[in-house]
């Protein structure tokens, strides 16, 4: 799995090696491998040993791909799937083609629940414009408009649960 931190240019690879049971693991980052002990583990963070030095982690908030984290004190993001953002975009149409461009509708790629709702019934969008945010799985997903054009109809409001493959909006 790829990991991309805030502000280095760097991504890493990170994968568990292996699991040695009771919180520990061998996991490798970049080729070289580290010890991991989990000390304890909730909704707010993370207390672990790695490689014998103490640290802690608290959550902030997450999104489609990104958790915004502190570790020892030190704000980070990390973005586990650097990709996602654009699979999920490219999996509502968002290609550019002809045939994107011809497809009225957008469609939820994922099940969830509508958090929000950024736009309005006539609004104009550009390719890529944010129309709503689904929470799946405790994850918030941006779903971003896969042409230009005008908002013609909304198919979903607040709180409604959408299923994979429903129609959010009509843009033409």
């Amino acid at each position: 799995m790829k990991y991309k931190i805030q502000d280095i240019d760097k991504t890493f690879d990170g994968t568990v090696v292996k699991n040695l049971g009771d919180g520990e693991y061998v996991i490798k980052i970049d080729d070289i491998e580290h010890n991991l002990r989990i000390l304890n583990m909730n909704s707010k963070g993370i207390e672990f040993i790695l490689d014998q030095v103490y640290h802690k982690t608290k959550y902030l908030d997450r999104s489609t791909s990104e958790i915004n984290l502190v570790v020892d004190n030190t704000p980070m993001s990390v973005n586990m799937h650097v990709n996602f953002d654009s699979i999920v975009y490219r999996n509502t149409g968002g290609t550019g083609s002809s045939a994107a461009n011809a497809q009225t509708g957008l469609k939820s790629q994922i099940p969830g629940k509508v958090v929000s709702i950024s736009v309005n019934e006539g609004d104009t969008v550009s390719t890529g414009d944010i129309v709503c945010t689904l929470e799946s799985m405790k994850m918030q997903v941006a779903v971003k408009a896969h042409k230009a054009g005008v908002i013609k109809s909304l198919k979903i409001k607040d709180a409604m649960t959408v299923a994979k493959g429903d129609i959010i909006a009509d843009i033409d």
